[in-house]
């Protein structure tokens, strides 16, 4: 998945602008006399690591999306490949990849990051550069509206588009599911203490208070933490008749494990970030009855997301392609469908990059995830949500809607 191409070396000042010319670059196939144009579209994600599992899925989600676009010629006169970048969910790493992407003149859209941490650190880069960004799980509001969201929505960069709905509404949907379905009144409260995480956590606990509810107690741990006994008392001790918990599958897995074998027989309820196979796998048994909410509905009930997993399928790509795939499919979509709007008889215009964010902009058609499309802010109007229970093993889609804060 990482492929070679032309790199201009160049340094990046954070404060200006970065003039690229002449994106895309000729290949000439002599024995056919075919003259295309490559065009490169990135990818950044976890893909070792903490988080690898859904950042593969994010990859290959993209490679699909190109695959198809070059199989069927959807941009007459380019070639699109896959540039596909390893941040470990690490925000510094995330940044000297934007900052790569960036250089490589064949570069004209990249979809990630997975982490809203990270994003955070690639955001400028990207802006500065006039290159497309779309994420395909960003979740945390101030990456599109602002720092003051809650109060004044601001968009902070234009560049920056995302194909998974915001926490502020994930947030919600959890805490009524949890105090109206599940009738649980009394919660403790764990998060990581990182951008997704956290937010998520402060969001659901908002909440759930609001319907009723009360907070046991609260906590955080740290990413990478594998010993949770302390913590584990706290909440065995608390009288809590559920664990909220923002942040990734990673250590939650863990956490449940040893929740359980301590006797607190309590689900685990979580975000997106826990929505994996490989939280299932980790924790076995003890995972029964746990919860997520995630983006969209199952992918696996959408009619036009069934060539995409049975190429997934068949191609044996590593990851989880339910978690973001579909989502990372669509964003590269969006990215290619600009291209195309903007590259003629593939040929690319100087200002190439800019004229594909106006392009993205104006998104507007029929993914495999569902409709995809953006708001003035760059969000996705695609406001479905979706809880999952773990049942005989799986995550079983409970119930899908939307959510209307008050």
């Amino acid at each position: 998945m990482r492929q070679r191409s032309l790199v201009i070396l160049t340094s990046f000042i954070t404060t200006g602008a970065l003039a690229l010319t002449a994106c895309g670059s000729r290949d000439d196939d002599n024995a056919g006399g075919d003259d295309t144009t490559t065009v490169v579209i990135g990818v950044d994600a976890p893909l070792t690591g903490a988080n690898s599992a859904t950042g593969l899925g994010i990859q290959y989600g993209v490679q699909i999306a190109v695959d198809d676009a070059n199989k069927n010629n959807l941009v007459p006169g380019v070639k699109f490949k896959v540039k596909a970048l390893d941040d470990k969910a690490v925000p510094a790493n995330g940044q000297q990849n934007a900052t790569s992407l960036v250089a490589d003149k064949d570069v004209l859209g990249v979809v990630g990051p997975l982490n809203s941490g990270v994003a955070t650190s690639m955001q400028q880069v990207f802006a500065a550069a006039n290159l497309v960004e779309i994420s395909p799980s960003n979740t945390a509001p101030e990456l599109t509206q602002g720092k003051n969201w809650q109060t004044s929505k601001a968009r902070p960069y234009k560049t920056y588009f995302r194909t998974a709905t915001t926490d502020a509404l994930q947030g919600g949907f959890a805490a009524d599911y949890a105090y109206t379905t599940l009738k649980k009144r009394n919660v403790y409260v764990v998060d990581d203490k990182q951008t997704y995480g956290a937010g998520l956590a402060k969001l659901f606990t908002a909440g759930f208070k609001t319907l009723g509810g009360k907070v046991a107690g609260t906590d955080h741990v740290n990413t990478g933490d594998k010993d949770f006994a302390t913590l584990v008392t706290k909440i065995k001790n608390s009288g809590a008749d559920l664990l909220y918990y923002g942040g990734q599958y990673d250590e939650s897995q863990i956490l449940t494990k040893q929740l359980k074998d301590a006797g607190a027989n309590i689900p685990l309820f979580g975000g997106d970030g826990m929505f994996s196979d490989t939280y299932i796998t980790t924790a076995g048994k003890s995972a029964t009855g746990d919860l997520v909410t995630s983006v969209g509905v199952p992918v696996t009930t959408l009619p036009a997301a069934k060539d995409f997993i049975a190429t997934y399928k068949a191609k044996k790509y590593p990851g989880d392609y339910g978690t973001y795939g579909g989502y990372s499919y669509d964003a590269a979509t969006a990215i290619i469908k600009a291209i195309g709007n903007v590259v003629k008889d593939g040929k690319i215009p100087d200002d190439a990059r800019a004229q594909v964010v106006a392009e993205v902009q104006k998104s507007n058609f029929d993914g495999v995830s569902g409709k995809v499309s953006f708001d003035e802010f760059g969000d996705t109007t695609n406001k479905q949500l979706t809880v999952y229970q773990v049942k005989d093993g799986k995550w079983d889609p409970v119930k899908s809607g939307t959510y209307n804060p008050a």
